[in-house]
């Protein structure tokens, strides 16, 4: 089975990163490729480009819960919520909760 995880494209997990605006402030992210790639997705999905979800996201993680200790992990957190939603579309109402919640 680990050769299925082992075998992936290295391009997949190497780092790229972005600079972009997060609510008018310039600032870079550094993500693994499949990340950014789900976040495209994501973004295309809502009519947005990237930089207008992510800071779209990041003005309602501020919002609800004030800075993010960790953007990046809630990035990769968040392409984890979308990925687990049987019907991806739905992520528009809002990510599939957490099993442990």
């Amino acid at each position: 089975m680990c050769q299925v995880f082992a075998g992936q494209d290295p391009d997949r997990y190497a780092s790229t990163t972005r600079r972009l605006r997060l609510n008018g402030q310039s600032t870079s992210i550094r993500l693994e490729n499949a990340f950014w790639q789900i976040l495209d997705d994501i973004a295309e999905a809502d009519g947005v480009s990237t930089p207008a979800f992510l800071s779209k996201l990041h003005s309602e993680v501020l919002e609800t819960r004030g800075e993010p200790e960790n953007f990046t992990s809630l990035l990769r957190t968040t392409c984890l919520l979308f990925l687990s939603q049987p019907d991806r579309s739905a992520h528009q109402d809002g990510p599939a909760p957490l099993a442990a919640e």
